[in-house]
């Protein structure tokens, strides 16, 4: 199966504007601090976050550059962690989007520093460069943090990397849902936050972000023993080498794309309740459901 289309339009503007960003210090020395972010930050990308963020606000009839800022602090916390998930003391990984990792480029010191530089910028830029009401911003800082801290993608991180998650469907879920799902779901919650939407408005995204989050990590364990390195841009078999539990080994291949399936549905019927495909709005959060379902790297 072929991957779905994509809003490329939405992902030049969040190239353009990451392109843009500088990270000066008074200290001219920390020079090679700024390239080494940037490396890991420019490498590419479908930057899948930080687009949900800017069809959010389409479909709720704002206008996508309004949450540039937010959408590229997302991505800066995203690059961050995948720095860090690449070091030796996590998955070990020399290679990523096709070219060396971080900390192979530049040093394990430097790598872990770069991440790290990376978050608090992410921080700062929201807090400084998003336009809105003051509630509303911090708002959205407010989830945007909880959805990377223990309650979110670090500690998802942990569950997984100590093995400590219940031993069964739910443990799963579980870890996947706070170490990949909850940045994903933040792509779009922190969108709604930031224009002082509530419930019940916003019920259904919030259902269509938990299925979001969830399909994007089956098909990523999918795509983990059925596409190739060079398809990928890193190592393929990563997962299996470590003895991960994924939901390729846990529900077989078929299992696995059948959950993928049942995900997919959810996630449109969720998105059908939001009504933003009857108000007129560009279906690209449709788009997005789709690529992620069948994309082959």
């Amino acid at each position: 199966m072929s991957s779905a289309e994509y809003p490329e339009a939405l992902r030049e503007r969040v190239d353009a504007y990451l392109a843009g960003l500088r990270f000066p210090s008074v200290a001219p020395q920390t020079s090679g601090l700024e390239e080494a972010m940037r490396y890991s930050l420019l490498a590419g990308g479908k930057r899948i976050r930080p687009v949900l963020a800017l069809a959010t606000q389409r479909a709720i009839g704002g206008d996508p550059d309004a949450v540039l800022p937010l959408a590229a602090a997302i991505e800066l916390i995203h690059t961050y962690s995948l720095i860090h998930d690449d070091l030796p003391a996590m998955d070990d990984d020399e290679l990523r989007r096709g070219r060396p990792t971080c900390h192979v480029k530049f040093g394990e010191d430097v790598a872990i520093l770069a991440g790290d530089a990376l978050y608090a910028e992410a921080l700062r830029l929201l807090l400084t460069a998003q336009v809105g009401e003051p509630v509303g911003v911090l708002a959205a800082a407010r989830e945007l943090t909880a959805a990377t801290g223990v309650d979110g993608m670090v500690g998802g991180q942990y569950l997984d990397v100590a093995d400590v998650a219940p031993n069964d469907a739910e443990g799963l879920r579980t870890v996947h849902a706070l170490k990949t799902g909850r940045l994903i779901g933040a792509s779009i919650e922190c969108v709604l936050l930031l224009q002082g939407m509530t419930a019940p408005a916003t019920t259904a995204f919030r259902s269509f972000a938990d299925e979001l989050g969830v399909l994007f990590q089956i098909v990523d364990d999918i795509l983990d023993v059925t596409s190739t390195a060079d398809a990928m841009g890193k190592p393929q078999g990563s997962d299996e080498r470590q003895g991960k539990r994924t939901y390729v080994s846990e529900y077989g291949l078929d299992g696995a794309q059948r959950l993928a399936g049942d995900c997919h549905r959810r996630a449109h019927e969720a998105l059908a309740r939001t009504g933003q495909d009857r108000a007129g709005q560009p279906a690209e959060l449709e788009q997005i459901t789709d690529f992620i379902f069948t994309r082959t790297s």
